[in-house]
């Protein structure tokens, strides 16, 4: 019996994994990790990664602000922390699923002031 050929039906999905990625994705594990994706970013200027870049800078200053608030006012300094966590998880989660957005308002009027860091 002759062999008929065959068609391979499993059929997979291409993503396009966007340059930068890595940059973006380190950025937001800790201040050092920032500090990492930046210093990598400058050789090699990635306009994904830079995004995510202004983006956690101005999420650690939101931190920075809130842990000098906790000293001053305990509550609000804990509901700020409690927000600029929420907001990082949604950032780091945009970054992982390749999308160049991040919090609303907020991270267009990051990419606006700190253009020092492109």
């Amino acid at each position: 019996m002759a062999s008929m050929p065959t068609k391979n039906l499993c059929l997979t999905k291409m993503e396009t994994t966007p340059a930068g990625k890595t940059h973006a994705i380190v950025a937001y594990l800790t201040f050092l990790g920032w500090i990492i994706a930046y210093f990598l970013n400058r050789d090699a200027k990635n306009t994904f990664a830079t995004y995510h870049i202004k983006n956690m800078f101005g999420l650690l200053l939101i931190l920075f602000v809130a842990q000098i608030m906790q000293t001053q006012h305990l509550l609000f300094g804990e509901v700020l922390w409690l927000l600029a966590f929420v907001l990082w998880v949604i950032s780091l989660v945009m970054a992982l699923t390749n999308k160049q957005k991040g919090i609303p308002f907020l991270s267009e009027k990051f990419q606006q002031w700190f253009t020092f860091l492109e």
